[in-house]
């Protein structure tokens, strides 16, 4: 019912972005304030988001709180986004809530799809009494809906060139722009930042006389290490920890985690066993998915990131490459087309061999496209006609236990992967 009453932005673009904060707070009172019954965290930034929020999360419920959790998109089901201990939210309170929305005045600001949910997200988490909730924004910060919260920390992970069209076409104008998530007097950790970002930052935080921690100051580990299938991180507050999520990219993750666990000890007891523990299982914990998610079904190794923009991707190719240089690498690519693939291109290894597909989305990038842009950049591979044909064709190429095939792209080629009734264990 919900994904059929409203155009989503995940799937149209920008047609579908409503800025302002106006109908959220509408809403927001229309149900009885829910944002303002639970103690929140906020969580912006281009990149890294939703591992930073769910490591959280992870690590609070480790520590015995009820957690809620919520971000954005899902990959499968709607009810990825909503999500308390880990649980998705029930079924019964999505039709109960769309039918009390129904019932609401006539001349209520109609809401777009994400200011929706958010308002349902924050009933959810109201009715289960949560002692805090991991918070998400959708896009950029200052005008997204989730921030009528006044969190008790705020978090701004990096700032990356992406939604340019939306968010500004400069990293400063960017970064003011998830800045607005900066409460007054409220902590904010900020993963990575420097130059005229980090001045952006700084000056918010100033004007609202908030505490400003950069978590690249001080990452608060002294090594991270890749171990097995495990990143391990040397002498934190908490001892030696063992991440779940690996690749170069969790280590800024890892940092800005750690800040924010510091500064929220002053309210929570977070013990050494809840830490290691969150880290370790946060996927199970939280429900994470599509971050260098690796899958073994048949005898193939598969890798999966939803990582789509040149922040993301910075860390993707390298380490793609890595894999190649030990055996073959078959990568699955497809796009939205609003996507701007000429600023990840100069990042693809050229070892690897190139499958590229569409995505089953009204936005999507035809393949043939996307083959052309890559043969503009000197890289040429096969097109196909669906994500399943392309990730059944790389399947086939692969003839060793090296080898690997890679899915991502875009978030929605993740999702058709992942929904494959093949990869079911």
């Amino acid at each position: 019912m919900l994904e059929g009453y409203f155009t989503a932005f995940h799937k149209v673009g920008s047609d579908a972005y409503k800025p302002g904060l106006e109908r959220s707070q509408a809403l927001d009172a229309a149900l009885g304030y829910p944002s303002r019954q639970f103690t929140s965290v906020h969580v912006a930034g281009t990149n890294g988001k939703g591992s930073t929020a769910c490591t959280l999360a992870a690590v609070l419920t480790s520590a015995g709180y009820r957690t809620g959790l919520y971000t954005s998109p899902h990959l499968v089901d709607f009810r990825e986004r909503i999500r308390v201990d880990g649980a998705m939210i029930d079924k019964s309170f999505v039709a109960d809530f769309m039918e009390s929305y129904a019932s609401q005045p006539a001349d209520m600001p109609q809401p777009s799809y994400f200011e929706l949910v958010t308002a349902m997200a924050f009933c959810y988490f109201a009715s289960r009494n949560v002692d805090v909730a991991i918070i998400e924004t959708g896009l950029g910060g200052r005008l997204d809906s989730t921030n009528i919260l006044n969190p008790g920390l705020s978090i701004i992970t990096n700032i990356s060139l992406d939604h340019m069209a939306l968010l500004g076409d400069t990293p400063e104008a960017i970064a003011a722009e998830k800045a607005g998530i900066i409460k007054p007097n409220v902590p904010v950790v900020i993963g990575e930042a420097s130059g005229s970002v980090r001045d952006v930052f700084r000056n918010a935080a100033a004007a609202k006389g908030s505490p400003a921690i950069f978590a690249c100051d001080n990452p608060l580990f002294t090594s991270a290490v890749s171990d097995g299938d495990t990143m391990l991180y040397k002498d934190t507050p908490w001892g030696d920890i063992r991440g779940q999520l690996t690749g170069d990219c969790q280590k800024l993750n890892t940092a800005t985690v750690l800040n924010a666990l510091v500064v929220l000890s002053e309210h929570f007891d977070i013990s050494p066993d809840a830490v290691r523990n969150g880290f370790a299982d946060v996927c199970s914990l939280s429900g994470l998915a599509g971050r260098w998610m690796q899958l073994h079904r048949n005898g193939i190794s598969y890798i999966c990131d939803t990582g789509h923009n040149a922040g993301a991707w910075q860390y993707l190719g390298p380490a793609l490459a890595g894999l190649a240089s030990r055996g073959r690498v078959s990568a699955v690519l497809g796009f939205v087309a609003d996507k701007d693939i000429s600023a990840i291109l100069p990042y693809m290894p050229r070892e690897a061999d190139y499958y590229f597909v569409a995505p089953s989305v009204s936005r999507a990038r035809p393949a043939g496209d996307t083959a052309g842009l890559f043969a503009a950049a000197g890289i040429t591979g096969t097109v196909c006609g669906s994500v399943a044909e392309g990730v059944k064709k790389a399947s086939q190429a692969c003839t060793c236990d090296a080898d690997v095939v890679f899915v991502g792209g875009s978030t929605f080629v993740v999702a058709e992967f992942l929904a494959m009734e093949s990869l079911s264990a």
